[in-house]
């Protein structure tokens, strides 16, 4: 797919799930469920010391038509490394040329992490199509409806404290956001802990069913 069709999906789906687990089985259940929910874009984090292997061991899952990204990317050489592996797409939680470079050589999506209309800018010089604003908590919708107008063309898409609400949601859609991205507010501590798949599917369609309704 290309990079054009890849951000499509993504914002199409108008969700991005994202998390991270030490647990190789633990982080192909949380994948295998939130496929099964009818996502086909997941953004896995580089979060810890078995974020490689566990995201190659994803990648040879039979899951036909799922993207899988790679997060938490800050450094060419961890960008190097998970195209390698294969990623669909990077994901920083920060503006990075590096990276940037290497996403541009590859073809690959990169959406990078913004919190100032300066950093927007930078990464749309840089070649950004999709932005993540992080942490989206700290910003709130009204930093969107603030900014969007400067940047004509480019989606936002905040992550870091995006609630599980259908209010919060459709908050972030009113103020113009192409999708929200998920962490711990979807894949709970508590799920994670519980190893609770079945809630973690219903958890997800409910999330799904919000930004519908957002839109």
């Amino acid at each position: 797919m290309t990079k054009s069709e890849i951000q499509d999906s993504i914002t199409g789906q108008g969700l991005l799930p994202l998390y991270y687990n030490e647990s190789g089985d633990v982080s192909l259940a949380i994948t295998q469920t939130l496929y099964k929910a009818g996502i086909r874009a997941i953004e896995y984090t580089n979060r810890g010391p078995a974020a490689l292997d566990n995201f190659k061991a994803l990648k040879k899952a039979q899951l036909p038509g799922l993207l899988l990204g790679i997060g938490t990317i800050k450094s060419a050489e961890e960008a190097e490394q998970f195209v390698d592996a294969g990623a669909d797409f990077l994901i920083s939680p920060l503006v990075n040329q590096k990276v940037a470079g290497i996403a541009a050589k590859n073809n690959l999506l990169w959406v990078p992490g913004c919190m100032t209309p300066t950093e927007i800018y930078e990464a749309q010089e840089l070649g950004a199509k999709l932005v993540k604003l992080f942490p989206a908590n700290v910003l709130g919708p009204a930093f969107v409806s603030a900014v969007k107008e400067l940047f004509p063309g480019l989606q936002m898409m905040p992550t870091g404290g995006v609630e599980m609400s259908q209010e919060n949601i459709t908050g972030w859609f009113n103020a113009g956001v192409s999708a929200v991205g998920m962490g711990s507010k979807l894949i709970t501590k508590s799920i994670l802990q519980n190893k609770a798949y079945d809630q973690l599917y219903t958890e997800t369609l409910r999330a799904l069913q919000f930004v519908q309704a957002a839109r």
